[in-house]
């Protein structure tokens, strides 16, 4: 795989995993909300990094964030190919619709060509 984006993805990815495994949720959700970052264009990333949200909501037994991340996997399903605001994080804390500044490191996976 030479896609730098998908690479950085699935490094961000894999640290949540680890994370969540040590028990770190809030570790593994930084990490989900930097792959959410990186993966919003493509619908599956984009669906798979809710859903990662979604499991961090589900231990953490936060009714708010489970509500607001089924909400958005099904908007990742319809919208992830004609609409994101860049740079948003993808947790319920923030709007859906709410642009925001993207990382410099992970801009750079972003503008690099596959």
């Amino acid at each position: 795989m030479n896609d730098p984006m998908a690479i950085a993805f699935r490094a961000e990815w894999d640290a949540a995993m680890a994370a969540c495994a040590a028990g770190d949720l809030d570790a593994a959700f930084r990490r989900l909300e930097r792959a959410h970052i990186l993966g919003q264009r493509r619908t599956g990333l984009h669906v798979r990094s809710h859903a990662g949200l979604l499991r961090i909501g589900w231990r953490r037994r936060d009714v708010r964030e489970i509500a607001g991340q089924f909400a958005r996997i099904v908007a990742a399903v319809l919208f992830s190919r004609l609409w994101v605001p860049e740079g948003n994080t993808g947790g319920a804390d923030v709007s859906a619709f709410r642009p925001m500044p993207v990382p410099e490191d992970l801009r750079e996976a972003l503008n690099k060509k596959p």
